[in-house]
Parts: structure tokens; sequence; C-alpha cells
């Protein structure tokens, strides 16, 4: 593999960021840049759920350049550079798998993720953390957030036994949320909903489903199905608010 095409992309890079180089490149900052990585992000993910390669070439040189990006601005200040960065994402990696590089085995994904976390803890960055769940980002999307979390304190042995418990505790905090819909306070409701999210998350890790993802593609499915009861009842030369409930009810479970 060569590396002129990626050090080709970083000398454009710190072009842009020269002197006579571009204007809006040269106005960002670590911080200004943080809703374009997120968006790059974003757009890289469509681009796998979408299974178009070239579209998904075109979408990792995009989040690749927003890393060079930020490398690029440490440089100018004397911090580290991508040579850094490249050198310290190696030696990470060949630490964190044991099972790989050294005389540790991995039977499965579960206890290659248990190697995975006790190199980590042995890591310069973690050895201050008081709590292991000390480090899940703080923006991370909420389901996801969920996952990783118990997850983290699951491989801590804090964890239900079995999914029965976790279908039942499901079943509790449903019914904690119907109790506080009769009280009519937002502030207990809201918290009950979230209760009732967390245990689902929680549900979807014993069942192995990433909880986000299944979230994505219900709303995908309902998307769908909503366009088919719109399309519908425009051919019946009328709009949505002219329908009653059980008429958009009917057309949305004939239309699926």
């Amino acid at each position: 593999m060569s590396k002129k095409p990626f050090y080709e992309l970083v000398k454009i890079m710190a072009r842009l960021r020269a002197k006579n180089g571009c204007p809006w490149d040269r106005a960002q900052t670590h911080a200004s840049l943080k809703k374009h990585i997120i968006e790059e992000a974003y757009e890289l993910c469509d681009a796998i759920d979408s299974k178009n390669t070239e579209k998904l070439k075109d979408e990792l040189g995009d989040f690749l350049f927003q890393v060079i990006f930020q490398a690029q601005i440490a440089k100018e200040r004397g911090a580290f550079d991508i040579d850094d960065v490249l050198k310290a994402s190696a030696a990470k990696m060949l630490n964190r798998h044991p099972h790989v590089f050294g005389r540790h085995r991995a039977k499965n994904p579960d206890d290659a993720y248990k190697h995975w976390q006790s190199r980590k803890i042995t890591e310069k960055n973690y050895r201050d953390r008081k709590s292991i769940l000390d480090g899940v980002p703080k923006t991370l999307p909420a389901l996801i957030k969920a996952q990783k979390i118990s997850k983290r304190a699951a491989h801590e042995g804090f964890d239900w036994p079995d999914i029965t418990f976790v279908v039942d505790k499901v079943h509790e905090e449903l019914e904690e949320v119907k109790t506080e819909l009769k009280q009519r306070d937002k502030h207990r409701l809201a918290e009950e909903i979230g209760d009732l999210l967390f245990a689902v998350a929680i549900l979807s890790r014993f069942g192995g489903i990433d909880a986000e993802g299944a979230l994505h593609n219900a709303t995908k499915k309902f998307a769908k199905r909503f366009g088919n009861v719109e399309r519908a009842v425009r051919k019946r030369g009328r709009k949505m608010n002219d329908c009653g409930f059980e008429e958009l009810y009917f057309l949305w479970r004939k239309l699926r």
C-alpha cells in the first residue's frame, strides 16, 4: 500500500491552512469543526446503509479529511501531527489486542471485548478514571449511550441474570408510565419514560440487537408506510386532515 496518496492529502490540508490558503479553512479551530465531524460521521453511516461502494469511498475520504484537518491545527500549535496520531493509534491497537498480537486467545467476540477492556484500563488516559463508566462521550445519541453504559456495567458483573428479568423490568417500567399518565405530572412522566427507554435499551443488548439501529429502521419503516397512506388519501382527492383516525388507520394496516 502506497503512502503517497495519504501524504498528498496531508500536504493539501497544510496548503489550505497556509498564509495564502483558503480563508475558510484558515479560520477553523478544533471546536468549530466539531459539527462538521458529526455531520460527516452521519453521512458516512448513510453511505454504509446505502450499500453504494462509490458513495462509501467518497464519504470515507471526507471523514478522513476531518481527522487530517484536526491534526494540522494541532501541528500548527506545536502539539502533535498526523504521524503522532497514527503512531498512537497503532500502539493502542497492539496493546488492546493481546489475543491477536500476544499469547492470549479469544474464544468469541465477548471474550475479545474483555481482553480489550482489561488492556484499555491500564493505559495512561484511563488510569485516573474513578469509574468504569467514565469516558463515555456525553454527546452520544441517547440509545447508543444507554447500551454502552449498561454493557460496561454488565462486564463488571452488574447485570440481570437473564433476559426474562429484563422483560419483566420493561413491563414494570411501562406500568409506572401508565400511572404517571394519570397523574399528569410531566416531570415525573418524563422520568418514567426515560426509565422505560433505558430498560428497552438493555433488552436490546440482551437480544444482541443494536437499539439505535433498530429504532432507525422502525422510523424508516414508519415513514415509508405513512407515505403510502398519504398517497392513498391523495388518490381519493382528499387531504389527511379531512380523514378520521379510523379511516387513516384502516389504510395504514391495509398498505403495509
